[in-house]
């Protein structure tokens, strides 16, 4: 478990930055190469790889040569993970709010009897 905490807090930090953010959407579309998804962002290069290394580092992309450019595609395990931690957080709080919901028409139900 240690070591999922650790995964997980590694991806969300990834995540946190909307350029890293903004990457992994491109690269939802498919794999591509370095140039192609540094192009939309006013960014010298240099500073645009430290976030490719973020999200490397992450796990969630991985990338290769190919050629004399470098190819990134998605890591679609590590996202996984985290779409299943927020999955079952998710179902945690609609459990929660359920029961919220269902104790306050109990409580307006009551409220309207004694009136």
């Amino acid at each position: 478990m240690p070591n999922q905490t650790h995964e997980l807090e590694r991806t969300f930090s990834a995540l946190s930055d909307p350029t890293r953010r903004a990457v992994v959407q491109a690269l939802c579309e498919g794999p591509a190469t370095v140039s192609q998804l540094a192009a939309p962002f006013a960014m010298a290069l240099p500073s645009f790889t430290q976030h490719l290394g973020v999200l490397e580092e992450a796990g969630l992309i991985t990338s290769r040569r190919q050629g004399r450019s470098r190819l990134c595609a998605l890591n679609g395990p590590a996202l996984r993970e985290a779409e299943d931690w927020l999955a079952a957080h998710r179902r945690q709080w609609e459990a929660r709010l359920d029961r919220l919901e269902a104790h306050l028409e109990t409580m307006k139900k009551e409220q309207s009897d004694d009136q």
